[in-house]
């Protein structure tokens, strides 16, 4: 029977790679037969995960870089480059989403870190790999959003305004760079990641979904194993939501 989700001689890039939506990813590409580079700030949670994927017969390394500043974002990819000769899968999972009492008492700085992580990154990232795939055999780059982009509160204004540009990024990246590199996103909802430990226990019983119930992060890796292999080759600037179904 064909594995639709084949990824054999494949090379992945994934940021915020060594935890939670990222790391479920990174497994996930793996197991499907790609080499997987594990991205993110703190270098030994990231050789942490690529060990653990190696023991488990896959194939991976780890890198430490802060995905929100420009230089370390060449050095990422000139490492994922240098390592395995090509990126065919990229995907921009790094972010953060701090909550505010208010947005006039939102500081600067943590505004400018918000939107560092989770637009400023993906954008110069995707430039410089979707460029290369376009010159090469084409590639496919995964934009993780939030359903916080189409549906906003005022407590993480800056990141949902951060993921909707990263939405309408998508879709200009997916003209910019086809037909050979498709650009897509995944929007997920709530998910049982490191994250939740922090939430406040009456949240998941007020879940406003048609599920009711947190994701975990193995739900979203079918998604992401979609869009990565060429049973998307006709899904680019594509917006999916995967979020228990919000209203």
């Amino acid at each position: 029977m064909r594995n639709y989700f084949d990824l054999r001689g494949k090379v992945a890039l994934v940021t915020g790679g060594s935890r939670g939506l990222g790391l479920a990813i990174s497994r996930a590409f793996a197991e499907q037969g790609a080499a997987v580079i594990i991205a993110s700030r703190k270098v030994e949670n990231c050789d942490a995960a690529a060990r653990e994927i190696v023991q488990s017969g896959g194939e991976a390394i780890g890198v430490g870089a802060h995905v929100g500043k420009w230089d370390e974002i060449q050095r990422l990819a000139d490492k994922a480059y240098d390592a395995f000769g090509k990126v065919d899968i990229l995907v921009n999972n790094a972010g953060m989403s701090p909550l505010s009492d208010s947005s006039l008492l939102t500081e600067e700085s943590l505004f400018d870190k918000v939107l560092a992580v989770n637009f400023k990154g993906p954008f110069r990232l995707t430039a410089i790999c979707a460029s290369r795939m376009a010159e090469g055999a084409g590639g496919s780059v995964i934009n993780i959003t939030s359903i916080g982009s189409i549906r906003p509160l005022p407590q993480y204004a800056p990141y949902a305004g951060a993921k909707a540009a990263l939405n309408a990024l998508t879709i200009a990246h997916a003209f910019e760079y086809a037909p050979k590199v498709r650009v897509n996103a995944i929007l997920p909802g709530s998910f049982k990641t490191d994250i939740a430990k922090h939430w406040p226990a009456e949240k998941a019983s007020n879940i406003v979904s048609a599920i009711k119930r947190y994701g975990e992060p193995d739900e979203i890796v079918s998604t992401a194993l979609y869009l990565a292999s060429d049973a998307s080759s006709f899904t680019t600037g594509a917006l999916i939501r995967v979020d228990g179904g919000r209203p």
